[in-house]
């Protein structure tokens, strides 16, 4: 006879047990301790067999993804997402079952009398590393939340990443050494395109430009920055525009010992930029020993055109974020449309103008913040459909259907752009905004923390936006530890202070720290802010909080 459920005996060699739950081994299934069976999607329920497997064990990310997903390529983005569904389906928010080690992986901590079939050794292990639970386990738990809170975006930073698996690349930012007018004319172009197309090759794991590039007019010591970035291999080389003629040249070197790999010069027209890095990439792919095979961009002078406007657009925008460089912004684009009207570039860059126009309120005597999201959708759209491998494009219309409410969208797209260049750590950054709004908190937590470990040297930015996803966590203690690690507090990100300051009842502070935000942005009142996001929020009990928060710091209604 089968067993019912409720008979199912905890101590049975084929279940382990861990925080008054059950997990058959051989089904993958999980159950209360009563035998109530909870539901699991089936790549959830694989990481966690492979995790009770070696119970008490650190077992790598590396180690879980090859298990779980051995002849498909995933980015770690799939086992977070698994990790998080798990902890949702055990109802635990401290991570104490499901414990993660941040650069090494993730143990699961089973009761001490628990068994795997085929596991005694790690059972033993986990045996003598827990030999009274309930006190001890207890005590690990508070001391690693104290450290972690502490210290937690330290640990990324100081330990970068390095894959078994995978070659890692670190792409230097090229010598323009190009004279007069034709100086900057590519600015980082032929850089940026290498990093792009290496991520995209899904064979590399490939720094983020922002970690690779603070190397810029520095000596290069392939060992030291090496060490820094936690990577195998260095690409540098030089830039020169000369008229219509374009010089190259690259060196790949060995960051462990600072050895040459291979070295090559290009001296083509500049119609031939697509080419030359292509021929670059295909290079560097054969000598590491990761074959690239795609498509690659069709390369001629007017698409080379339309890339100098966008850059040049790109790097007006930088200097001046506002209305008037924003106008500019999109006025260069429009010449790169001109220049090439089959090229993505002007249409990303407009999409984003008029998602700006939309955001803060620009030009609003012209078109409602509708009409402004619907023009950005129009040339978003455009962009994709001429190049559907670029990251950017997906990326600009993730943030258009953020603006526009529209979650589900907004995270589909960014799936997109993190697939097609996992090395973007904004778009791995950005990607927490809709996660946030729909309550998916762990999950925006582990995609700051992944973009955190591919981009070691990451933006202040990165923990305005993890002391946001904190204070959504209510950890507002962590949540203002980790708004204090930032190098200045702009006055934009005093509005988060002041709710995280709210939220620990630290009342004075709050309205101090509102005052700075309201400095640079008057007449903002809770009516206002209702108005934009009480829609993002899936859970309106989360937005009443918020403001509630606000009005402790003295926001108007």
């Amino acid at each position: 006879m089968s067993r019912k459920p409720p008979e199912i005996d905890p101590k049975s060699a084929e279940t382990i047990t861990f925080g008054g739950f059950v997990f058959l081994t051989k089904k993958r299934e999980l159950r209360t301790a009563e035998g109530k069976a909870i539901d699991l999607r089936s790549q959830s329920a694989e990481v966690l067999s492979t995790l009770a497997a070696r119970a008490g064990e650190i077992v790598s990310k590396d180690a879980l993804m090859r298990a779980v997903w051995p002849d498909t390529f995933v980015t770690e983005d799939s086992l977070t997402q698994c990790i998080a569904d798990i902890r949702r389906a055990l109802g635990e928010d401290a991570h104490a079952i499901v414990e993660t080690f941040p650069k090494r992986g993730y143990r699961l901590n089973a009761d001490p009398s628990a068994t795997a079939p085929g596991a005694a050794a790690a059972t033993g292990r986990a045996r003598s590393r827990f030999p009274r639970a309930g006190f001890i386990l207890a005590t690990i738990v508070f001391v690693a939340a104290a450290i972690g809170a502490y210290y937690g975006a330290e640990m990324w930073r100081a330990a970068p990443v390095r894959s078994s698996d995978m070659p890692r690349i670190a792409v230097l930012p090229f010598d323009d050494m190009s004279t007069g007018a034709d100086k900057g004319y590519l600015s980082d172009a032929v850089a940026d395109g290498v990093i792009t197309e290496l991520a995209r090759s899904k064979t590399y794991a490939v720094i983020a430009r922002n970690s690779s590039f603070r190397y810029r007019d520095k000596p290069t010591d392939a060992r030291q920055i090496g060490d820094d970035l936690g990577v195998d291999y260095l690409l540098e080389g030089s830039q020169q525009k000369i008229g219509d003629r374009l010089k190259v040249t690259a060196q790949l070197l060995d960051a462990h010992d600072g050895s040459h790999v291979w070295a090559n010069s290009y001296d083509r027209e500049i119609g031939d930029l697509f080419v030359v890095q292509e021929e670059i990439i295909r290079t560097l792919a054969d000598r590491v020993g990761h074959r690239i095979e795609r498509a690659w961009p069709e390369s001629s002078s007017a698409r080379v055109s339309a890339l100098h406007y966008h850059l040049m657009g790109l790097s007006k925008l930088d200097k001046d974020f506002s209305a008037a460089g924003n106008d500019l912004f999109r006025q260069l684009n429009l010449k790169a449309i001109e220049a090439d009207p089959n090229s993505q570039f002007g249409y990303m860059a407009l999409a984003f103008s008029y998602r700006n126009d939309a955001v803060f309120g620009w030009h609003r005597q012209e078109y409602t913040f509708e009409e402004a999201l619907k023009r950005a959708a129009w040339y978003a759209d455009k962009a994709i459909l001429l190049a559907p491998e670029d990251a950017d494009a997906y990326y600009v219309r993730a943030r258009i259907h953020t603006e526009a409410g529209e979650l589900e969208q907004a995270l589909a797209r960014y799936d997109q752009a993190i697939a097609l260049n996992p090395s973007k750590s904004e778009i791995l950054e950005a990607s927490s905004a809709p996660l946030l709004f729909v309550g998916r908190i762990d999950e925006a937590i582990d995609r700051i923390k992944q973009a955190m470990g591919i981009d070691p040297f990451y933006p202040d930015w990165y923990h305005w936006d993890m002391g946001w996803a904190l204070y959504e966590k209510n950890d507002c203690g962590a949540a203002l530890t980790e708004m204090r690690k930032m190098s200045s507090i702009p006055s934009g990100a005093h509005r988060m202070l002041a709710g995280i300051y709210a939220c620990l009842g630290k009342e004075r502070e709050a309205k101090e720290a509102l005052a700075v935000f309201l400095k640079d942005s008057p007449g903002d009142t809770i009516r206002e802010q209702r108005k934009k996001w009480e829609n993002l929020y899936t859970d309106p009990v989360r937005f009443e909080r918020w403001a509630a928060h606000m009005r402790i710091a003295g926001l108007p209604e």
